[in-house]
């Protein structure tokens, strides 16, 4: 318990003590959101791989690799990394078209000077930010409440109350720069694991023995088990990935922030950085199942494995990389919502922004506090809400030009159609359900806008 807290209170100190010596507090609302725009590539691809690692990055791959073997994490890593790469010509895009510019909502309303276009995208990106803190918080608490035997509940207030101690002194440089930190310790400490793992777990043979998970039967992509993990898992986590970063302002912020000439290199680098951790978390997996590791919540099972198998001091370095993970993505999404107030209010003042901070981390204690709710159910659900802006941002992107009342009710189609579709699957285990409300989620916005549009003339720029 006592070390618990003091790992907690060490990192709280170091990530201010970052943040107030290497930054000034930042008084101006565009350099709160942006910074001065020129960003160094090396920091902003550990920042991007950082905000990138979400919860189920260090917990739904270890679950993953563990039940579903080597298919189930295949088609969790590969379309991680896969949609940063995709996303770079985008990014590029948006800051040619918008060197000025701040948020996602902002770019759509400068493009179809719609406010339905802009408040339909601010409510998608907010909602996935309560979502995404939510996700985060709940993780977070449920080990480390845990450990301290500190109630749940206040657990979820004191995560909250440490990112935003550092992410209201400065914003954006605040948040790059202790992603920065963060993501350097947990390159480390998930190599480290792995290492360790595979010495105490029986070797390399262990390792390659539970690539077929825990049933020994999900090891080949194109099994009859293959095809089943695909479509009841792949396919809807595939496609609510490959939206990721394009329905979440955390990286269009960072578009706007690196130096303009090098924001290809930052987010294929963060990709490729970001693979390791995820990647490490997996064969930690593997090798819990090919020792035939009996998990008692699955949800955890890295945090069984690392007790088991490893060392009792090594519990310390996993609570660094878990505190690490979920509140660098905590700081990402307060400075995301700081951004989009930016949209919100006519009178933009920094006290307005930091209240609207504030808002999204009392939100964010609520979702983590629905009762039965788990890591993986909000991560599929908030992977599907960001599918429903995709084909629209793409379109635009691409010089299509739509007509504003197409994406508006293309992307209410997807949410009203799509979204509870894939909800009703997701929270009955019904995979051909998972997968319609996926693919609808992300074609109903797409085919509804360009029907509208064309339908009203609208030809392509």
């Amino acid at each position: 318990m006592k070390y618990t807290l003091i790992v907690l209170l060490t990192y709280a100190a170091v990530m201010l003590g970052i943040t107030v010596f290497l930054t000034k507090k930042e008084n101006n609302i565009e350099r709160f959101c942006v910074g001065n725009r020129n960003t160094g590539w090396m920091v902003s691809a550990l920042s991007i791989a950082a905000t990138w690692i979400w919860a189920p990055a260090l917990f739904t791959s270890t679950e993953n690799a563990y039940t579903k073997g080597f298919a189930g994490l295949f088609w969790f890593l590969v379309p991680n990394v896969l949609c940063l790469i995709l996303f770079i010509p985008f990014a590029k895009k948006i800051r040619k078209e918008m060197p000025e510019g701040i948020t996602l909502s902002g770019y759509m309303y400068e493009k179809y000077h719609s406010k339905a276009v802009r408040n339909i995208y601010l409510f998608q990106l907010s909602t996935l930010s309560v979502l995404s803190t939510g996700v985060q918080l709940l993780a977070g608490s449920k080990i480390l409440s845990m450990l301290t035997r500190i109630p749940f509940v206040a657990m979820t207030v004191i995560m909250a109350v440490i990112a935003f101690s550092y992410s209201q002194f400065s914003g954006i440089k605040a948040s790059i720069l202790t992603d920065a930190v963060q993501m350097v310790l947990m390159l480390v400490i998930s190599i480290g694991f792995v290492v360790f793992s595979v010495k105490n777990g029986g070797g390399l043979e262990t390792l390659v023995t539970g690539l077929g998970g825990a049933t020994g039967n999900a090891r080949a992509l194109f099994s009859n088990k293959g095809w089943e993990i695909f479509l009841g898992f792949g396919l809807p986590t595939m496609i609510g990935l490959i939206s990721g970063p394009f329905g979440d302002q955390c990286f269009w912020q960072r578009a706007f922030c690196v130096k303009k000439d090098r924001i290809g290199r930052a987010f294929l680098v963060g990709a490729l950085l970001f693979g390791i951790v995820p990647l490490s978390m997996g064969l930690l997996g593997f090798i819990g199942a090919g020792i035939g590791y009996v998990a008692e919540d699955t949800g955890v099972v890295n945090f069984e494995l690392i007790c088991t198998l490893l060392p009792a001091w090594m519990v310390i370095p996993f609570l660094f990389m878990i505190v690490s993970g979920l509140l660098s993505t905590i700081d990402s999404n307060l400075c995301a919502i700081s951004s989009l107030t930016t949209d919100i209010f006519k009178e933009k003042t920094l006290k307005k922004t930091k209240f609207v901070m504030i808002l999204l981390l009392v939100f964010g204690i609520v979702v983590a506090n629905i009762p039965d709710l788990t890591v993986t159910h909000l991560f599929l659900i908030y992977g599907t809400l960001r599918a429903a802006t995709l084909l629209p941002t793409i379109f635009t992107l691409k010089g299509i030009k739509l007509k504003p009342q197409g994406i508006v009710t293309g992307i209410i189609s997807a949410l009203l159609i799509g979204l509870p579709i894939f909800g009703y699957g997701n929270i009955q285990g019904i995979a051909i359900y998972k997968t319609m409300g996926s693919l609808l989620t992300v074609i109903l916005s797409g085919v509804v806008a360009l029907a509208i549009s064309r339908k009203r003339g609208i030809q392509n720029g």
